[in-house]
């Protein structure tokens, strides 16, 4: 579904993603693992078209994206949930979720309002409340259900349980793991080692903006010599 290689990307004359290279499959959970400032979230935006890579190659479902425009990456079913949210604060739940409705694509059932609702309940009992008068964790929950609106074939989650509170963390990992049930191939960047391993299939773990380890949840768990070197704090 995807597969990036030797990605550079710089922010001015700093040299943040140093030829970056890893895969996600059809149907996989990837986490994207490293410290505050290891490159994850520059990772994202650079997958997504928000910042651009200086070279390096980006295939997503067939299609090369590296330097294409974030309208027209998303528009090929790749979504984005970025750490901010950014949800409209003065539309309700479900205008948020209109704005972000795009067509259905071949090989996965169309996402619709009855559907995000089931996978995020604590939204159907707010359809007209504005966006601006809600908690964190459902805003976070709002953001992942209107990038749902759009049918993509890969999502990407940037640090998806920030700050949440645990009850709202357990809740996300239950809708991490029902995606991947329904054929929806999912790249999250995280810090939290524990939400990690609840939804996780393989890690990628980037240090200094260089991929340092790729292995499954589980082979990361047994090699404690990398969790000390790459993500203890």
């Amino acid at each position: 579904m995807l597969t990036v290689e030797g990605l550079n990307s710089y922010y001015g004359r700093a040299h943040i993603l140093q030829d970056v290279s890893f895969t996600a499959g059809r149907g996989e959970v990837v986490v994207l693992l490293g410290r505050n400032g290891a490159g994850k979230s520059t990772t994202m935006r650079s997958l997504i078209g928000l910042v651009r890579p200086a070279s390096g190659s980006v295939v997503f479902a067939g299609e090369e994206i590296a330097g294409a425009e974030p309208h027209r990456i998303a528009r090929l079913g790749l979504g984005y949930v970025p750490e901010e949210r950014r949800i409209f604060t003065d539309l309700t739940v479900m205008e948020n979720l209109e704005v972000g409705r795009q067509p259905a694509r071949d090989g996965l059932a169309a996402w619709t309002v009855e559907r995000v609702f089931a996978l995020f309940p604590n939204l159907a009992g707010m359809r007209d409340r504005l966006g601006g008068r809600m908690s964190g964790g459902e805003q976070q929950m709002l953001t992942i259900a209107r990038t749902l609106m759009g049918n993509p074939l890969l999502i990407l989650l940037d640090e998806p349980s920030e700050g949440l509170a645990p009850v709202i963390v357990e809740q996300m990992a239950g809708a991490i793991v029902a995606l991947r049930e329904q054929g929806v191939s999912v790249l999250l960047a995280e810090q939290n080692l524990h939400f990690a391993t609840r939804v996780a299939d393989r890690a990628v773990v980037i240090e200094g903006g260089r991929i340092v380890w790729v292995g499954t949840m589980g082979e990361l768990m047994a090699d404690e010599g990398a969790r000390a070197s790459y993500l203890a704090l």
